[in-house]
């Protein structure tokens, strides 16, 4: 009994019967996560309502009806502070209703208002202006200007010490210049100009 060597079993198309087919998946981006634009809502209405309640009261101790000689130092205050608590529970209402139907898909669907990337790179720029502005009483306002400017150029701009730091300085001199010897205004000095006599 003779064998015959036959090839591969073709498929109809042309392919070898039993070859693996390659296949992509594409992985699904992950859902943006942050602070949403429901939670911002809300936050925003109950801190408007806060404040209006807190008018509310404090026009209520001075007095907020009609005197004999008029209103009373609390009447307007008051009605702004009533203002302010009905514009938030009418901002609240139809954030309430779409929750209680349904029509919020969740935290993975809702609009975003600021992802946490997004306040990352919010935050490398308002935590060192934060800190700048709270150094200035201490250090002048020079040297503090002098200081950002070489962290932004170096964090932000990666550029190296040796350019940030003469170009930070020269922003201060140039500063200096302009305000305290041209313009002759005043600005808030620490120690060192103390010391350089200014």
């Amino acid at each position: 009994m003779s064998m015959h060597s036959q090839g591969p079993v073709r498929a109809p198309d042309g392919a070898a019967a039993g070859a693996a087919t390659a296949e992509i998946f594409v992985a699904e981006a992950a859902p943006a996560r942050g602070v949403t634009m429901r939670t911002m809502e809300i936050a925003t209405s109950l801190a408007f309502a806060f404040a209006g309640a807190i008018a509310i009261w404090d026009s209520a101790r001075l007095g907020a009806g009609w005197g004999a000689d008029g209103p009373q130092s609390g009447y307007f205050p008051f009605w702004i502070g009533l203002l302010l608590v009905l514009a938030s529970a009418a901002n609240l209402v139809p954030v309430a209703r779409a929750a209680q139907r349904g029509e919020d898909a969740g935290a993975a669907a809702a609009p975003m208002f600021l992802t946490w990337e997004q306040a990352k790179t919010v935050a490398t720029v308002f935590i060192p202006t934060a800190i700048y502005v709270a150094a200035i009483p201490f250090t002048g306002i020079y040297v503090a200007s002098a200081v950002l400017v070489a962290w932004f150029m170096v964090r932000l701009g990666s550029f190296p010490l040796l350019r940030a730091i003469p170009a930070g300085v020269a922003t201060a001199l140039i500063t200096f210049v302009v305000f305290e010897i041209w313009f002759l205004v005043a600005l808030p000095k620490g120690p060192l100009e103390e010391f350089l006599g200014y």
